[in-house]
């Protein structure tokens, strides 16, 4: 697949500075403790701090050593320690056993917690519950928005989804509206505002509440619109299993800010940690591409690459010096890299292969299409007495019940009671967790229908009585999928031919089987220049949408390319197929998007956060 962009679509603003800020503040919370002093720092902090500071930026400002932090008596002897941590009160409560074992031995030291996105007043009260809060000193790094590549920027905030949409702890939408309002800072004044979501809300009031107690500057925007959505509006597209590149080598590999290690499995010499963003030439033309074109594409990137070398032949000295100053060194650089995705996409396919990938997407599409929905039962529920991968099992339960506006009765006490044989009867609170957020219900008696569509062939088939009897109890009324994939047409008419090379919307992410809800909405919303004509949508989907034109402190000076470059704000996460499907439409309709997301996610992490056993 070409994916030449239109010639009209604006140049994105450059989002560098983000990171040369967080630099400069970083630096000046390390100077406000002088001389030397070991620098602790949280683990899941460190992939990010790797990005903004590499450690010859830290030696320069007198840290002296490293540590990771773990919860254990540290071995520094440096008599200033500074701790760079998340506002966890578990964290706090280890740094005041380590300033209370020194106050046993008689030890002096000086303490510095440096709280990053911001500090809480919890963390505080434990510090003054354990006596030591007039010992340390304490400091907020505001690090809000970490720039992954041209158009993405995550706030590094996983907890983000578990805290807000299960434990209905709010405390980190003031952190997004903080992280919204340094964009508008920065990038603003922006002239629109959509949303959907509590949170998006919420989020948005507390922006706004920043940009009125603040102080305002006329200047002219780089970006004209933003849309915020929580991730409960789209539960169904994290669900679905990923197939462009860059999904897949993040389910298989694990993508952890813009970052990938890749084992030797794909290196077949020692692990590789690689850098994934647009400036990997040879990356940054397959990480959209459906899985199966992309072995042709880079088959034919070898080619033009062995065109490249082949150039040298027949040349004199002067050109061949010329050859070895301006291309040898790139084109050596692109064959590296050609190597490692080669090798990336066959490590990928030998796992998918061995996964019975291709079963498990039919019935996932079956499922999205709401036929065969007795044999999709009868898969997962083999899925889960063979043991296969508690995740997949975990997330087509999640998949069949959201799609069947909830599991029938019997069919939820069937495989929950094979789930937790199977898996561990800890796994009670998983379930309870599901249920809560509304992923895994079951369908309250006298409402046992299903789709009606899914029957119509079982009726013919089942002869027996006792069939017949079954099938009919479980004729349905359409769930709120079902109803917003008929509105929206997010579910292709299975009888046409879907040419993946040359796709024609944004159901090419998922095999032409499903557009992303989320994105549709995106689409809708920009092309209706809001809400209007959604109304029975929006009603499906629990409403709490908003519009705001104009009043975030923008003016008539904004730049007209600006105002085809949109912000779209994902509260809870999303996926890199949801990115890639953005930027599909962006092509398609002359727009650029920015994902600005809480952390990149997938089915996996999704349900991680939720699993019983790890609350």
């Amino acid at each position: 697949m070409a994916h030449s962009a239109r010639r009209d679509c604006p140049e994105l603003p450059d989002f560098s500075l983000l990171k040369r800020l967080a630099r400069d503040r970083l630096i000046y919370l390390l100077e406000q403790l002088p001389g030397k002093k070991d620098l602790f720092i949280e683990a899941d902090l460190m992939s990010s701090l790797d990005r903004i500071a590499n450690v010859s930026t830290l030696k320069q400002h007198e840290v002296d050593k490293l540590y990771k932090v773990e919860y254990r008596p540290v071995v520094s002897t440096s008599d200033q320690l500074c701790f760079l941590i998340r506002p966890r009160i578990q964290t706090v409560k280890w740094i005041c056993d380590v300033a209370n074992a020194d106050k046993a031995v008689g030890r002096l030291r000086k303490y510095h917690i440096i709280f990053t996105p911001q500090k809480f007043f919890a963390c505080e009260a434990v510090l003054e519950e354990q006596g030591i809060f007039g010992d340390v000193t304490t400091d907020e790094w505001s690090f809000y928005l970490l720039p992954l590549d041209d158009d993405v920027i995550s706030l590094e905030l996983p907890e983000f989804f578990r805290d807000n949409f299960l434990a209905g702890d709010q405390r980190w939408v003031r952190t997004a509206g903080s992280a919204l309002h340094l964009l508008h800072t920065l990038y603003g004044p922006f002239s629109k505002v959509y949303g959907i979501g509590r949170f998006s809300k919420m989020a948005y009031e507390s922006w706004r509440e920043q940009v009125e107690e603040g102080e305002q500057r006329a200047r002219q925007a780089e970006i004209g619109t933003v849309f915020l959505i929580d991730r409960d509006v789209d539960y169904v597209t994290p669900l679905c299993s990923q197939v462009v590149y860059e999904g897949l080598v993040d389910d298989i590999f694990r993508i952890k800010c813009g970052c990938v290690e890749f084992g030797t499995e794909v290196t077949s010499d020692k692990s590789l940690k690689v850098m994934l963003n647009s400036q990997d030439k040879v990356f940054n033309e397959i990480r959209n591409e459906h899985f199966s074109n992309v072995f042709g594409l880079l088959s034919q990137k070898a080619r033009n690459l062995q065109t490249a070398y082949d150039k040298r032949r027949g040349m004199d000295i002067k050109q061949m010096k010329t050859f070895v100053s301006d291309e040898l060194k790139g084109l050596k650089q692109e064959h590296r890299l050609l190597s490692l995705h080669i090798s990336a996409s066959e490590s990928i396919m030998k796992k998918k292969t061995q996964q019975d990938f291709q079963e498990l997407l039919k019935t996932e599409h079956s499922l999205l299409e709401g036929f065969e929905i007795r044999e999709s039962i009868c898969f997962l529920e083999e899925h889960i007495i063979r043991q296969v991968n508690m995740m997949e099992s975990l997330r087509l339960l999640c998949l069949l019940s959201i799609t069947e506006n909830g599991l029938l009765p019997k069919d939820y006490r069937s495989l929950k009671a094979h789930f937790l044989q199977s898996y561990g009867a800890e796994h009670l609170l998983t379930f309870s967790n599901l249920r809560q957020l509304g992923l895994l219900v079951e369908q309250p008696a006298g409402e046992t229908l299903t789709v009606m569509e899914s029957r119509v062939g079982k009726l013919v088939n089942d002869k027996t009585a006792g069939k017949l009897t079954g099938a009919f109890s479980s004729l349905a009324k359409k769930s709120n999928f079902r109803a917003l994939s008929r509105k929206l047409n997010l579910v292709p008419k299975s009888d046409e031919e879907y040419d993946l090379r040359v796709p024609r919307d944004m159901a090419y992410i998922f095999s032409g089987a499903y557009v992303p809800l989320s994105c549709k909405l995106v689409e809708q919303v920009l092309e209706r220049d809001g809400w209007t004509g959604l109304e029975e949508v929006t009603k499906l989907l629990n409403g709490q949408e908003f519009a705001v034109t104009g009043s975030i402190g923008a003016d008539s000076s904004t730049k007209s390319d600006a105002q085809r470059i949109v912000i779209v704000v994902f509260l809870g996460g999303c996926t890199f197929s949801e990115i890639s499907a953005l930027r599909f439409l962006g092509r398609e309709k002359g727009y650029k998007f920015i994902v600005v997301t809480t952390a990149i996610t997938n089915s996996s992490r999704l349900i991680e956060s939720l699993l019983g056993n790890i609350a």
